[in-house]
């Protein structure tokens, strides 16, 4: 079974194609909100692993619960669920612009990319708890295609 990793240049690139199949008027199949608003949460959600965002403590409950569900991802090698919740810093609820979003996420998996190579990945998540360069790439990468499966691409 593939374990697809945004480390990997073939998966970097594959998820870079599927982002240009997107426009602002592409529907979602689920959740609320539109492309624009995906494409800067994906960017978002990036920046945590980059340490541009830090995100609030949370619960001993939580943090088990996000432990467990990144065991669970890895060994089954399965997506994240629909309507997930989300920490309130990365939910966007606003109007973005499509082209500005598009370009910074891409820019932001760019700066991920080199950061990973650099070994500089922060060694902890709030939700997931510890974390390898590997768990990053991994995780990072089904946030992606989740966020992308979400608009049919």
């Amino acid at each position: 079974m593939v374990k697809k990793s945004l480390h990997d240049p073939v998966y970097f690139e594959e998820i870079v194609r599927r982002i240009s199949l997107l426009d602002e008027n592409t529907p979602q199949k689920w959740g609320e909100m539109n492309a624009s608003q995906m494409l800067k949460h994906c960017e978002l959600v990036l920046k945590v692993a980059l340490g541009k965002i830090e995100l609030p403590e949370i619960n001993i409950f939580f943090k088990a619960v996000g432990a467990a569900t990144k065991i669970e991802m890895q060994i089954f090698n399965n997506g994240i669920p629909r309507n997930m919740p989300t920490f309130q810093k990365l939910i966007v609820n606003f109007e973005c612009d499509f082209d500005e979003s598009k370009t910074n996420l891409l820019n932001t998996m760019k700066d991920f990319r080199k950061t990973s190579e650099n070994k500089a990945l922060p060694d902890h998540h709030r939700l997931f708890g510890t974390m390898t360069e590997k768990d990053w790439g991994f995780l990072e990468y089904k946030h992606l295609d989740h966020h992308l499966k979400q608009f049919n691409v």
